[in-house]
């Protein structure tokens, strides 16, 4: 699932939580899939923040490479 799609599930999870008379063992299920979720997209977000930091590492060189000639 993408960023967005990941969101937009925890979302729902919270509402049910919320205002749904759940079960235990229903509302346990719902958190558990929620954290897996929330793992899912640190996980996305890290990878690209590595990406960014890659692409402007490569910019500045590009700058320092410009302000040597």
């Amino acid at each position: 699932m993408s960023f967005e799609e990941n969101g937009k599930k925890i979302n729902e999870i919270i509402k049910k939580l919320e205002k749904e008379n759940l079960g235990i063992e229903e509302s346990t299920l719902l958190y558990e899939e929620g954290v897996k979720l929330a793992k899912d997209s640190y996980k996305i977000l890290n990878e690209n923040k590595g990406k960014i930091i890659i692409l402007k590492e490569e910019l500045d060189s590009l700058k320092t490479d410009d302000e040597e000639e």
